[in-house]
């Protein structure tokens, strides 16, 4: 009944979900001249090759979605060629930069019938791979329909969604039905899935741990560590709305100490420089961009990295990192800690962390990160860690131990996924 419902609406969504990708367009949150790409409606051919799918959300989905055609490519018998889609600006932009000879881009289609059969009839993919928690309902019965092999890679999906779910258990079913397996991240991730109907769940760990750390400029590296000698530092990775704020909040608590503290906030959209500027403008700071001035000034005291993919340059420079969206006013559930101890940072993170529960519990009870409860002892243990090399160095060599030993999560995954490869043709060497 409901997906029969899911259906006929869907079918006569056309008008309005072409209003709401205009007026995302409107604010920049989509690409106007790429729209016919949310229709279905492909602006390259398809490549003759098999063609892997890989389907990821925004750009943690996406970056999970790099170490995966990584080492796909490495073991199949002939080279694949891949198609990754993503639902955000921001994500294309780093799939343009990252993504290999043998692999494009496009904007993921909406789940209108008429537009997912144009997809499906133009890229005709051989398997499908979906990133961690996207479910839509019309798009996963044409793989069903078309017996595409599929699995979902790095599932997981939160208390609220398994919730809600749990009201249409019987289209859950039909849904999770269209995956040949499911590889979760946690237990709690399978038992979820597993309530819902699913045939085929494991759990497979997350996949985010078998990441090769992000890449960065080292003469651009090299003239920040120049610039930024004998200044103490400490870096507000990925934030969210409300995070700046309180960066110089903090930043204002510890100059009182540090008088030469630089502050460097990376936000995780970085077309938001403007309101972040006119509310980071309220504190008596020096504040400088990173598209505006080459490198921070002396007299610098928050220096905005309002760049894309220079996170790693930014972690590979501070000592100390505060993961974003974990003090967000949107509670969102923070952001991976992984690519920060991967380059040797001492991880912080703030009290929401949902979308990353078990990664970051498992840090925290390594000792390979910290949790603060309360945004006002953010600049006390900020503070500590400027001050005492051995907390701090103790705390980076338990976050690279602890991602070291999680490391060869990919080989398993890869040991699960086989089966699939072998139904489409697509032998491992």
């Amino acid at each position: 009944m409901i997906e029969k419902l899911y259906k006929r609406l869907s079918e006569r969504s056309a008008p309005a979900l072409k209003f709401y990708l205009g007026q995302r367009v409107k604010i920049g949150k989509e690409d106007g001249d790429r729209l016919e790409e949310r229709y279905g409606k492909a602006s390259i051919p398809r490549p003759k090759e098999k063609l892997i799918w890989i389907h990821a959300a925004s750009v943690g989905e996406a970056q999970v979605a790099l170490i995966l055609i990584s080492h796909i490519s490495k073991i199949l018998a002939t080279k694949p060629f891949f198609l990754v889609t993503t639902g955000t600006r921001t994500s294309a932009t780093l799939m343009d930069e990252r993504l290999p000879e043998n692999a494009i881009h496009q904007y993921a289609v909406l789940d209108h019938p008429d537009w997912v059969r144009f997809f499906f009839d133009h890229w005709s993919p051989d398997i499908a791979f979906w990133m961690e928690s996207e479910l839509w309902p019309n798009t996963l019965k044409f793989l069903k329909k078309r017996h595409i092999p599929s699995a979902l890679i790095n599932a997981r999906m939160s208390e609220k969604s398994f919730k809600n779910w749990s009201r249409i258990k019987k289209t859950a079913k039909s849904v999770l039905s269209c995956f040949d397996t499911i590889l979760c991240q946690t237990e709690v991730h399978k038992t979820y899935f597993d309530q819902l109907g699913a045939h085929h769940s494991l759990v497979t760990d997350n996949l985010k741990y078998s990441a090769p750390p992000l890449p960065y400029d080292l003469p651009t590296l090299e003239q920040l560590k120049t610039v930024t000698k004998n200044r103490p530092l400490w870096l507000y990775a990925s934030t969210h709305a409300g995070e700046e704020e309180l960066a110089c909040e903090t930043h204002l608590k510890l100059k009182e100490e540090c008088p030469n503290l630089l502050t460097i906030i990376v936000p995780r959209h970085p077309e938001r420089q403007e309101e972040i500027l006119k509310k980071c403008r309220d504190f008596p700071v020096s504040i400088e961009c990173r598209t505006n001035q080459e490198m921070p000034s002396t007299f610098c005291d928050v220096y905005l990295a309002d760049t894309l993919g220079e996170l790693g340059l930014f972690y590979a420079l501070c000592d100390i990192a505060v993961i974003g969206r974990s003090f967000s006013a949107d509670g969102g559930g923070g952001h991976n800690p992984i690519e920060a101890t991967l380059l040797d940072c001492a991880v912080l993170t703030g009290p929401h962390t949902q979308n990353q529960d078990m990664l970051f519990e498992g840090m925290i009870d390594a000792q390979a990160a910290h949790r603060i409860s309360k945004k006002e002892d953010l600049a006390t243990h900020i503070q500590t860690l400027l001050n005492n090399e051995t907390k701090r160095q103790s705390l980076i060599h338990a976050g690279r131990s602890y991602a070291s030993q999680k490391a060869g999560i990919i080989t398993h995954i890869l040991e699960e996924i086989e089966p699939l490869f072998l139904k489409a043709d697509m032998p491992y060497r």
